[in-house]
C-alpha cells in the first residue's frame, strides 16, 4: 500500500471527528486505507468535469466528494474513486446498492488512499450533504469559519457582528427573498426595510421590479458584491449571494442606517458571505428539526425543568427575564400549558383562537426580532403567544425594555407585551414567566374596556402593574369560592345574562369612574340620566348599592369575575 504524506494545505478536522457527529448510520465506512484521522477541508459534490489528470494535480485535497448517482456496485464506481484518490480527496461516499460494493472496487480503495464511504439507502442526498457541512462547522477550531463565537446557524448573531462590520443594517434571505435574519434595530428603518421586516420577505412588486432589471440575475451569477444605488425612495443597499459551489444558499443584503456604510463594507461583505456557508446550510439541514427541539426544551424549563436549560441554549449562571407576547384578538386569555398550545381556558388548537395568519405573523416577526435584540435571547410560541427569554447584564434591572419599545415599530396588529422580573438562574424562570403572564392579562383588561377603534399595542414590566397584577392573583383565589354563593350582585349578574340587560356594564362604569356620574356616563356614552336610572333600579331590583361599602366590594369582586366569563369561548 502506498504511503502518503498529507499535504500542508489539507488542514482541518479529521474524517473521524465529522463522522462522529452526524446521525449514527448515515454513513458506513467500507475501505479506510489511511485510517479516519486524515484531515477534511470541505464537502462537496462530485462533479466529473473539475477532475484533472496530471499526477501532481490535487484538486480535491482533503474533500469528503458526495458521488451523487454513483452505485457502489456498477462499473463506473472504479473510475469514480480512482478519479478522486488521484486528486487527493479524504473520501467519496457512494450509494450501496442492493449487492453492496464490488470486490474490485473495495480492493482498489484499500491499495489507495481515499477512504471509501457508502449512504444508508434511506438517507437522501441533500441531508447527507447538509448533516457533513454542518459537522464540519461544528468540529472548526474557533475564528476559521470567519466569525468567532457563534453557534452554528445563529443566523441573528452573524446579522448582528456583519452589522457592526459594514457600519449598516444587515438582513440575511433565502433564494426566495424571504428573511431568515436581520440585525438589531438601532434606528427606524428605511420603508423598504420596514416592509421586508413586517412582511418577513421582500415585497412581490419589490422582487419583480429587481427581476426585471437583471439585479437578480447579477447577485445570482457573481460571487462578488452586488451595488444598489440610493434612490429617492430608499437607501443605498449592498448585496452578495452565500453560495457553495454551484448550489446558491442565500444572500445578504447591507442598506445604509443612518449613515454611509463603511468604506470597507464590501470586503466585509464578501468575508460574510464565505462565514455564512456553514450557518445556512445549517439553517437548511438542522434549522426546523432543532429549532423544534429548542422550543420544546424552552417549554420544559418554564416549568421548571432546569434539566433543560442546555438544550434551551440558557447559559445556568446567567441572569434572565422572560417576556411574554401576545396577538390580541379582543377576546380571552390564553393558559400556558407549556406545550405550546393552550389548555382550554383559551385558544384550543396549537395556533391558538383568533390567531390566524395577522397574528402567527406578527409574532414570527416579534420572534426575528428578539433574536436580533441581543445575543443569547432565546424564544418559544405557544398558541397566539410568544415567550423570550432575555439575558440580563450584571446588575441589569431591565434587560427586556428596549425589547418590549419596538413592539411598537414592527407590529402592525395588536400585540400586548409583557416582562417578568429577572431570575438569577434557570429555577427562577417559571416566576418569571408567571409574573409576565400577568402583565399581559392586566394590559388584555385594559384593553378591553376601550372601544375597539382605540386599542392600541401595549406593553409593561411587572414593576409598572403591581396594583393590577394583585388584583388579578387574588380573584383567581377568590372565583372558586365565588360561584359556590349567592346574593346580590349574583342576581344582578343573571339577570344581565338571561334579559341581555345592562346594569352590570352600568355599575362597572360608575366604579370604575370612583363614583363620577358624569365621567361614566361619558365612558358609556349615554346620558348621565340614563346612568342614574339604571344605578337606581339595580339598587330596587337586586339591592346593590354602590354607597354601601361592603356591596360595593362584592360588585368590584363579583362583576370583575363575571366579564372574565364572558371572555371565555362557549359562555353566554
Amino acid at each position: 500500500m502506498p504511503t502518503h504524506e498529507p499535504d500542508r494545505r489539507e488542514t482541518g478536522p479529521s474524517l473521524e471527528r465529522i463522522l462522529g457527529l452526524i446521525d449514527p448510520g448515515m454513513l458506513d465506512v467500507v475501505v479506510a486505507p489511511r485510517g479516519t484521522g486524515v484531515p477534511v477541508t470541505d464537502v462537496v459534490l462530485h462533479d466529473p468535469g473539475e477532475e484533472r489528470e496530471d499526477d501532481g494535480a490535487r484538486a480535491a485535497a482533503g474533500l469528503i466528494l458526495l458521488a451523487v448517482g454513483v452505485e457502489a456496485a456498477s462499473p463506473e464506481a472504479l473510475d469514480v474513486l480512482r478519479a478522486a484518490d488521484r486528486a487527493g480527496a479524504a473520501a467519496v461516499v457512494m450509494r450501496p446498492g442492493a449487492r453492496g460494493p464490488r470486490a474490485e472496487l473495495v480492493e482498489a480503495a484499500g491499495r489507495g488512499r481515499t477512504a471509501l464511504l457508502t449512504r444508508r439507502p434511506e438517507q437522501g442526498w441533500t441531508e447527507v450533504l447538509g448533516r457533513l457541512r454542518t459537522a464540519l462547522v461544528h468540529s472548526d477550531p474557533a475564528g476559521t469559519t470567519g466569525v468567532a463565537g457563534l453557534r452554528p446557524g445563529d443566523l441573528s448573531g452573524l446579522a448582528n457582528t456583519v452589522a457592526a462590520l459594514v457600519g449598516g443594517a444587515i438582513t440575511i434571505e433565502d433564494p426566495q427573498s424571504r428573511v431568515l435574519a436581520y440585525s438589531r434595530l438601532d434606528h427606524e428603518p428605511d420603508p423598504m426595510r420596514r416592509l421586508t421586516i413586517l412582511g418577513q420577505e421582500v415585497p412581490r412588486w419589490r422582487v419583480d421590479e429587481l427581476r426585471a432589471s437583471g439585479f437578480f440575475r447579477t447577485l445570482w451569477s457573481t460571487e462578488d458584491v452586488v451595488r444598489l444605488p440610493a434612490d429617492d425612495r430608499y437607501a443605498e443597499r449592498l448585496a452578495i449571494a452565500v453560495r457553495h459551489g454551484s448550489e446558491v444558499l442565500g444572500s445578504i443584503w447591507a442598506a445604509a442606517d443612518g449613515r454611509p456604510l463603511a468604506e470597507d463594507a464590501a470586503a466585509a461583505l464578501r468575508t460574510a458571505a464565505r462565514a455564512a456557508v456553514p450557518h445556512l446550510s445549517h439553517h437548511q439541514t438542522w434549522g426546523l428539526a432543532a429549532a423544534r427541539a429548542r422550543e420544546g426544551a424552552v417549554h420544559a424549563l418554564l416549568r421548571g425543568d432546569v434539566r433543560s436549560a442546555r438544550e434551551a441554549g440558557v447559559t445556568a449562571d446567567r441572569p434572565y427575564a422572560v417576556v411574554v407576547a401576545e396577538a390580541y384578538d379582543g377576546r380571552g386569555e390564553e393558559a400556558y400549558d407549556g406545550q405550546g398550545t393552550s389548555d382550554g381556558r383559551g385558544a384550543g388548537a396549537p395556533e391558538g383562537r383568533g390567531a390566524g395568519r395577522a397574528g402567527r405573523r406578527v409574532l414570527d416577526v416579534l420572534a426575528l426580532q428578539a433574536a436580533a435584540y441581543r445575543p443569547g435571547c432565546v424564544t418559544a410560541r405557544s398558541g397566539r403567544r410568544l415567550y423570550v427569554l432575555v439575558p440580563a447584564g450584571d446588575g441589569e434591572a431591565g434587560p427586556a425594555r428596549t425589547l418590549l419599545a419596538s413592539v411598537h415599530s414592527v407590529a402592525r396588529d395588536v400585540v400586548l407585551a409583557g416582562a417578568g422580573p429577572v431570575a438569577a438562574g434557570p429555577a427562577g424562570l417559571p416566576a418569571s414567566r408567571e409574573a409576565a403572564e400577568l402583565v399581559v392579562r392586566v394590559l388584555r383588561e385594559r384593553a378591553a374596556r376601550l372601544p375597539a377603534g382605540e386599542v392600541r399595542s401595549a406593553v409593561a414590566a411587572y414593576d409598572e402593574v403591581v396594583p393590577e397584577a394583585t388584583v388579578l392573583r387574588l380573584l383567581d383565589r377568590v372565583e372558586p369560592l365565588w360561584g359556590s354563593l349567592a346574593g346580590p350582585v349574583h342576581a344582578m349578574v343573571e339577570h344581565d345574562r338571561v334579559h341581555g340587560s345592562a346594569y352590570g356594564d352600568s355599575v362597572t362604569a360608575y366604579l370604575d369612574a370612583s363614583c363620577d356620574t358624569g365621567t361614566a356616563a361619558r365612558r358609556l356614552n349615554v346620558h348621565p340620566n340614563t346612568l342614574r336610572y339604571r344605578l337606581r333600579r339595580a339598587r330596587e331590583l337586586f339591592g346593590v348599592d354602590p354607597a354601601d361599602p361592603a356591596v360595593r366590594l362584592l360588585a368590584e369582586i363579583g362583576l370583575r369575575l363575571a366579564a372574565r366569563r364572558s371572555d371565555r369561548p362557549g359562555s353566554l
